[in-house]
């Protein structure tokens, strides 16, 4: 099957399937859950035969990636003309403590999605549903983007298709068992307290995200 771009989508290539420890690979539900807690991935190619990378904010929505940035940056027009990209997302869950270095892990997850950009046919609902799943509910708290704003912002989309994304996990705590101890510290995500710069308090989006993943929940 091919994607947009004429990209050719091919289930039997060795970017397709993990080649070790194949046992951590993981489905497509988890993928949809790691894309929709992590923040922020890398988009990467190549550019003039160099190699570019740069982390960006990102959301899912649906079977699509959303990124955006500014319409000055030159490697952001290459991947919009169709340059084929990565885009790498990993979130740590814990530090497995083992009783010898080389057994040390991590529990973690990750993914890969292979693809070529979209530029968004509809810039103004493409940032507005990328923002408001960065910090839900924000979008109905301000004042819509304006043409001046929308001419200096692209907004990209990155197709999820089957063949062209692998994701894989690690759980569970060392192998083996050993008379002195091991196990996992746990590593997530919270929001502190926010910092006012202007305002007399933060609207309820912001206290909602908080809330969210306050340390006592």
């Amino acid at each position: 099957m091919t994607s947009n771009g004429g990209e050719h989508t091919d289930a039997t290539s060795p970017l397709a399937s993990l080649t070790r420890k194949p046992e951590r690979s993981a489905d497509r539900a988890l993928l949809n859950a790691l894309l929709d807690e992590a923040k922020v991935g890398t988009l990467s190619t190549v550019v003039d035969g160099q190699p570019w990378s740069v982390p960006m904010l990102f959301a899912r929505d649906g079977d699509s990636i959303l990124l955006h940035g500014s319409t000055g940056a030159g490697a952001l027009r290459h991947v919009a003309a169709g340059a084929p990209v990565t885009f790498t997302v990993f979130v740590l869950d814990g530090l497995v403590v083992a009783d010898t270095l080389f057994d040390h892990s991590a529990n973690y997850r990750s993914a890969v999605v292979r693809g070529v950009l979209d530029v968004a046919h509809d810039a103004r609902a493409s940032l507005e549903a990328l923002s408001d799943k960065l910090i839900p509910g924000r979008v109905a708290e301000v004042r819509p983007t304006n043409r001046k704003e929308l001419a200096a912002t692209v907004a990209l989309t990155l197709p999820i298709v089957d063949g062209r994304w692998i994701a894989k996990a690690r759980t569970g705590g060392p192998g083996g068992e050993s008379t002195d101890w091991t196990g996992v510290v746990p590593v997530r995500t919270v929001y502190d307290a926010p910092t006012t710069h202007s305002g007399d308090a933060p609207p309820a989006s912001v206290r909602a995200l908080v809330e969210k993943t306050r340390p006592d929940r």
